[in-house]
């Protein structure tokens, strides 16, 4: 991850943004990506949650979707959404978590 803008997140919610964007408008797949230790980046979430219908949420809000990606907002979009995933710290600091669910 490049940061260029100057918006919230971290490398987790980044990759979901991104992730959303290439799923859109696909049904039945579900991705996620958080950090075990329950922060990502210099926010208060883990990471974030997306499916085939994120962006087309994000639309009906008005939310432009890859603009939020160019400007490294990806906290801020998701907090919009309800999307963050937020655990509290959790004092683990094994990994980062993705899971990319298809049915």
């Amino acid at each position: 991850m490049t940061i260029r803008g100057n918006g919230l997140g971290g490398r987790n919610q980044e990759f979901v943004l991104a992730a959303a964007l290439d799923l859109q408008g696909m049904e039945n797949v579900v991705i996620l990506s958080a950090g075990t230790d329950g922060t990502d980046g210099p926010t208060d979430a883990a990471g974030a949650v997306a499916d085939g219908a994120t962006i087309g949420r994000a639309n009906a809000l008005h939310l432009k979707s890859f603009s939020y990606l160019q400007n490294n907002d990806s906290y801020h979009y998701f907090e919009k959404l309800g999307d963050l995933i937020k655990t509290g710290p959790t004092n683990t600091n094994v990994m980062d978590l993705r899971i990319l669910l298809i049915r």
